[in-house]
Parts: C-alpha cells; structure tokens; sequence
C-alpha cells in the first residue's frame, strides 16, 4: 500500500495521470458489470453450459448448426442437464443458457485486452509513476487469476455436482471483489490531494472494520448462492417461525455446518447483516458529531444510505425467493457498497499521510 500511497502525493503531475486515474475507474467499472453479468449467468443456471475452457479459441461462439448440436451434446454429458433439463431441453432452449456463460467469459478476455493494451501505452508514454508498474502488473495477474478461478469453479459441476461448488463460487467472487476494490484505491490513490478533517487511528480502524465485514458478507453471499439457500426460509424477520430457528449447526462441526448447511449459512449471512447494519448506523452517528460530513467525510452517509438500501434489496430478494431483477440489484449494491467504503478507506489514507 505505501508504494500505491506515495504515487498519490502532492508531487504528482495529475493532468499528466489524470487519464490513468480515469482508465483504473473503468477497469473498475467493467469488473462491477462482469459480477453483474456473472450473477445473471448463475441465476439463470447458465454457468455450466460451456463445458470446456478454451481460453484463445473460445472466443469465437458457434457458428454453424453443427456446432451448436456439438456444444450441446457436451452439455448433455454433465450431470446438471441428466437431473434438470433432460426430455425438454432442445438446442434452441440451450441457445439461451449458453450466451449468458458465452458473454461472461468474453467479458472476461476483454477486460485482459482494456487492461494491457492502455498500460503499456501510458507506460511508453510515462504517465505511469515508477511505483505504480509493479502493484499493476500485480492486478494484470489477479484478472488473470480470476479467470483460471472460473474454469475452477466451473468444473466443480460438471462431473459429479449439478451444480458449481459453493467454496469455489465464493472465492471467485471474493477474487472479483477484491480485483474491483484493489483498481479504485489504486486510482483514488492518483487523485489530487485529499480535503477534510484528518481521522486518529480509532475511526481509519472502525472503516477498514466495516470493509472487512461487507467482504465476508460477499463471501457468505456466494455460499448463499452456491447451495442456493435462497430459495427456502422466504420469510423476514422470522426464519422457520423464529428469530433464531431450530436446527442450526446440525454437522459433525460448527465449521463444516457453518459452509455447507443451508439454514446455517443463510442465517449467517442474515446475522452479518445486522451486524453491518447496527456496525454502519454507529459509525453514522459517531460521523456526525466527531469529523462531520465535509470534505472525504462525505463518503459516511453515502454509505449510511446505501446500507439502507442494500438491506431493503436483501430482504426483498428472500420474499421473492430469488427474483432475478433483485436479486441481481443485491449484489450490484454490495459491490458498490464496498465500492464505496474502499474509496473512504483511501481517502482517509491520503489525508493522514500528507
């Protein structure tokens, strides 16, 4: 982080970076519409309708009615087809599955191309600090990674699951989480110098506190979705006819109850929730009376609000037992929640370290 802060400092020439600042923000943003198009894709059950990982030539979709009958006699081999769409899927139907998994991954190269191609060009024109190359070409890997991450997941289920394992759903999206927030501190650290109160350690800990809560939250997310917890106990606030059900932890071990039980987990994730919920409005209140709202402290009920929101769009998508519009509004705001909190969190680091 020190070399990344120290590329933010009052030495910069920020018209000369200023179109690296606005580059790191898209790739930003085309990361948020890859998790929104990745989400649709699952929520659709389309994930594992490619059953092959051709990272160069998989580029290129079916193009004639042979392929198709080729791309879909693979898909009749997984188990997910045997148990769910066998006797009434055809390849028209399979068309429809196949193009959210086909977009996901061509997103996925093309976030390769607008990453490389602009770096090395601002890097032959030295608008990229010297310490700024390495943590980049650090995030170039990360992408890459998250892409080997997605073929990893995805052949969880095509062999003995019907579906993609939740551990290796979560961690792809913690991975996408991570590569979003790593790209907007990276380019709020190019931004001019940073106006506000500066904070004591206390309340840069109570933010980084928040951030790490709305990141296990997202992990606890895709567990929720990877055992497709969901679709059952679609009430609020009672769950089963409690506020604490009947029947949690019920493995051998709290932890393995804690990741593949479905009323655990999901009432996990309700729990964090609340915690977030109760963690943000303390940190609203305290806001409001110890720094105020000027300056980079304009941040806090931004995010007061959007914690509002996203408990809303979550207990909406519990009683509509998965819609795929809220649910997909869900997890947008949760990336741009913690979109929000990472860009506080570095402002908060600029201001302190001027």
């Amino acid at each position: 982080m020190s070399a990344i802060a120290s590329a933010g400092s009052a030495s910069l020439d920020h018209d000369r970076i200023k179109p690296v600042r606005i580059w790191l923000y898209c790739l930003a943003a085309f990361v948020f519409v890859m998790v929104l198009v990745g989400g649709a894709t699952r929520l659709t059950e389309s994930g594992l309708s490619i059953t092959s990982w051709r990272p160069i030539s998989g580029i290129i979709p079916p193009l004639s009615a042979a392929d198709w009958q080729a791309e879909f006699e693979a898909y009749q081999q997984i188990p997910q087809y045997e148990e769910h769409f066998a006797g009434w899927m055809g390849v028209a139907e399979f068309k429809l599955i196949f193009w959210w998994e086909w977009i996901h991954r061509f997103l996925g190269r093309m976030l390769g191309f607008a990453f490389a191609i602009p770096f090395l060009i601002f890097l032959a024109q030295r608008r990229i600090p010297g310490s700024l190359t390495v943590p980049l070409v650090g995030l170039f890997l990360l992408g890459g990674f998250q892409g080997f991450l997605g073929w990893w997941m995805v052949s969880s289920g095509l062999s003995e699951l019907t579906y993609v394992s939740q551990y290796r759903l979560a961690a792809h999206l913690c991975a996408a989480c991570a590569l979003m927030v790593a790209l907007i501190w990276v380019a709020r650290g190019l931004e001019p110098e940073a106006e506000g109160t500066k904070t004591g350690k206390g309340w840069t800990l109570a933010v980084w506190g928040l951030f790490l809560l709305l990141f296990v939250q997202i992990g606890a997310g895709g567990l929720v979705a990877g055992l497709h917890a969901g679709l059952i106990y679609n009430t609020w606030p009672l769950m089963d006819g409690a506020l604490i059900p009947n029947g949690l932890f019920p493995l051998d071990s709290v932890w393995k109850s804690a990741f593949e039980d479905v009323m655990t987990v999901q009432f996990n994730h309700r729990t964090i929730a609340y915690v977030i919920a109760v963690y943000a409005g303390l940190m609203w209140l305290a806001g409001r009376f110890k720094t105020g709202f000027g300056g980079i402290h304009i941040w806090m009920p931004a995010i007061a609000m959007t914690v509002l929101l996203q408990i809303f769009l979550g207990i909406g998508t519990l009683l509509s037992v998965v819609g795929l519009p809220i649910a997909l509004g869900h997890q947008a705001v949760a990336f741009l929640l913690i979109g929000i909190v990472t860009a506080y969190a570095a402002d908060i680091h600029r201001l302190s370290s001027r």
